[in-house]
C-alpha cells in the first residue's frame, strides 16, 4: 500500500509539472507572437523591412 501512495504522489507530481510546464510554453510563445507583431508594425511604419534574418 505504500508503494501505491508514493507512486501517485509522483504521479500526480509529474502531472502538475507538465501541466504547468505547458501552460509556460503556450504564454510565452503567445508572448512572443505578440511582441514579433508589435515589431513588424512599428517596422512597417518606419519603412524598415524587418527581415534580419543570418
Amino acid at each position: 500500500m505504500g508503494f501505491i501512495n508514493g507512486f501517485l504522489s509522483y504521479l500526480l507530481l509529474l502531472i502538475i509539472f507538465v501541466v504547468v510546464s505547458g501552460a509556460a510554453i503556450f504564454l510565452g510563445i503567445t508572448i512572443r507572437k505578440s511582441t514579433n507583431a508589435k515589431a513588424e508594425k512599428a517596422g512597417s511604419e518606419t519603412g524598415e523591412t524587418g527581415s534580419s534574418q543570418g
